[in-house]
């Protein structure tokens, strides 16, 4: 009986092609699936924008009012700096997330007679008025639905600094789905021959709409 052949091992290295090939593959799973649920979000939010007109919700207004307690009253009564602008005293601000249901955070306008402390917001708008003679605190908050709400999203509109940053990362993370497709798109182009016909209709058709259509 003759012993089995011992197998030997691959030492042929693998080609540039090859390892280019990998890492396009790898950057281009990574980066659609980190941009894939901001994708779908963009891409929804896109056609609710482009037919805001027809999927317009009703805004809803909550209007809720108290009066500050002698203690903080004091704490805005004082006539220091009027036509100022700086943020709550963290007592009236925590006292007004209480009470009143709105954030007592950001800048707030002072003013001889009022503090006035707007408070925009995706999808709505609010704002907290308090009268720095008689402590009473007039709020208002309005919502207009979560489509509105997804749409400021998309714009980015009073949505902070930390979406502001998902924004540009989302971006990033585009950029690099799209352009590691483009470069697979032409390493596969050889076996693939509609690849750049369709790759050339797809900057003609909105560059010919835009040209005819847009003045």
């Amino acid at each position: 009986m003759h012993a089995p052949a011992r197998t030997q091992p691959n030492n042929r290295k693998k080609s540039p092609k090859a390892f280019w090939l990998k890492q396009l593959h790898t950057w281009h799973w990574v980066s659609s699936a980190i941009s894939l649920i901001g994708l779908l979000l963009f891409a929804f939010t896109g056609i609710t924008l482009n037919h805001a007109a027809d999927v317009e919700g009703s805004p809803q207004t909550v209007t809720r009012s108290a009066t500050l307690p002698p203690a903080l009253l004091k704490q805005v009564a004082a006539d220091e700096a009027p036509d100022a602008k700086r943020p709550l005293p963290a007592p009236i601000a925590r006292w007004v997330e209480q009470e009143i249901g709105q954030s007592g955070a950001g800048e707030a306008e002072w003013s001889a007679d009022e503090v006035y402390l707007a408070l925009p917001r995706p999808g709505g708008d609010g704002w907290v008025s308090i009268d720095r003679h008689s402590g009473e605190v007039t709020s208002e908050a309005t919502s207009r639905g979560w489509i509105s709400y997804l749409n400021d999203l998309h714009k980015g509109r009073n949505a902070g600094n930390i979406w502001k940053w998902f924004i540009d990362i989302f971006a990033v993370a585009c950029f690099l789905f799209a352009l590691t497709g483009l470069l697979l798109l032409w390493l596969h182009a050889k076996k693939r021959p509609t690849t750049w016909p369709l790759v050339a209709a797809g900057l003609a058709i909105p560059a010919v709409l835009a040209i005819i259509f847009i003045h």
